[in-house]
């Protein structure tokens, strides 16, 4: 079905502004899988449950992981009244005060307090933007995580969402990848190499087939990145593949997860079947002669596969195993034909570049790798999350500053 972009952005805005200014209490909680295997489930049900008991009216919002991993289940409540409180380990069982205190009776749970967003300040509680897990942080691909609804398609579009797409819509294929280029923009997934001119060497290859594979594979032992960030915001992903789709010149693109992701591939299908349904995927995208869709490929969890030309052969249906190089798939890869595969990470970072240009993009980073980069950390440290830094920080920042530094202040 063909929608007018417009006329979907209006409808959009007014949905979102209308959270943001409405007259109800807005809870939302973070339920992702680090929130879930920490009880945000029970924590959701139990704050329903005393909202209704209280007959008091409440929009409350399943949202992704906004990063504070050590601290959930994570509630942030925002009341017209005033700013976002965001609060730490939440479970069931405090549900119910959490309600009585800071909803009917305007009074916060300070012992549970983060910190605190958006517009006005409470005396004694700290911004969260402030304390030492988020100030060195700066949060552009994880922005929209724990703050949107991931199954709720207005909300990624009242967010800039789909802009990028319009606007590469709207350049030619050398355009776009001039774009990424000018970006600086290297891969996410470990090697590093120069987005753009992967992209440059797929598009000049010959052939009338051409695919793009997302690898959202993620083996590495403790990585969570792409996991969260598939949870919390899909449809950047989904937008970027599209717009890489375009620029290439691809007929179809692949997502590789793995199984072992199952809240992931859920909310993956659900903002598919979306972008079908409002004319992003499939014939004619927006009105062009651009026909592309999207397919989710399950990996068995094979480590091995998250190995890009091993993960080809699994896709194709063989065994997946590395094979040598070259030739490289960027010009013989998916069945014969010309594929660029990159990871989560680097796809999500296309959206924001056509959304908000190159050198908006190239503000932050190091002179060789621009931008920023997602991380989880993990193991014997005092803050475990999911954070979003400079290119170029150190390790002891990450670890010593955002991370709390050791356990037991061990060196």
């Amino acid at each position: 079905m063909k929608h007018d972009f417009n006329t979907l952005i209006s409808k959009a805005d007014r949905e979102w502004k209308g959270l943001e200014s409405s007259k109800n209490t807005v809870i939302r909680v973070g339920v992702a899988t680090c929130g879930k295997s920490a009880g945000a489930s029970e924590t959701l049900d139990a704050l329903k449950n005393a909202a209704d008991k209280a007959n008091i009216a409440c929009d409350i919002i399943e949202v992704g992981c906004a990063g504070l991993c050590y601290a959930e289940p994570i509630v942030s409540i925002t009341s017209p009244a005033g700013p976002t409180v965001v609060y730490g380990e939440i479970d069931a069982a405090k549900a119910g005060e959490l309600i009585d205190k800071h909803v009917i009776h305007q009074s916060p749970m300070v012992d549970y307090v983060l910190g605190t967003q958006g517009e006005g300040r409470l005396n004694g509680l700290p911004r969260l933007e402030e304390t030492p897990f988020f100030k060195p942080q700066i949060r552009r691909i994880l922005k929209k995580c724990g703050l949107i609804d991931p199954s709720n398609f207005n909300h990624y579009l009242a967010n800039s969402g789909y802009s990028g797409l319009k606007r590469a819509m709207g350049m030619s294929c050398r355009e776009v990848i001039k774009e990424i280029k000018a970006s600086g923009l290297r891969g996410r997934g470990g090697a590093g190499f120069s987005t753009g001119t992967k992209w440059q060497f797929s598009y000049d290859a010959p052939g009338e087939k051409k695919y793009l594979i997302c690898n959202a594979d993620e083996g590495d032992p403790g990585a969570f990145m792409n996991r969260s960030l598939l949870e919390g915001d899909p449809h950047s992903l989904i937008e970027g593949m599209i717009i890489a789709g375009k620029a290439i010149g691809a007929i179809k693109g692949y997502i590789y997860c793995r199984a072992e992701y199952p809240l992931a591939l859920e909310r993956l299908d659900i903002a598919l079947e979306q972008a079908r349904d409002f004319g992003f995927l499939g014939d004619q995208i927006m009105g062009s002669d651009f026909c592309y869709d999207i397919q989710i490929k399950k990996g068995a969890g094979a480590f091995v596969c998250g190995e890009e030309t091993a993960l080809i052969a699994s896709i194709e249906g063989a065994r997946g195993m590395p094979r040598p190089r070259p030739p490289f798939p960027a010009t013989s890869g998916l069945w014969g034909c010309p594929t660029i595969i990159n990871n989560v990470e680097t796809l999500a970072s296309v959206s924001l570049i056509l959304q908000k240009s190159a050198v908006w993009f190239s503000d932050f980073g190091s002179s060789n790798s621009k931008g920023t980069k997602t991380f989880a950390l993990v193991g014997e440290i005092k803050r475990p999350g999911l954070v979003e830094v400079p290119l170029g920080i150190t390790l002891k920042e990450m670890i010593y500053d955002i991370g709390g530094g050791m356990l037991n202040d061990k060196e």
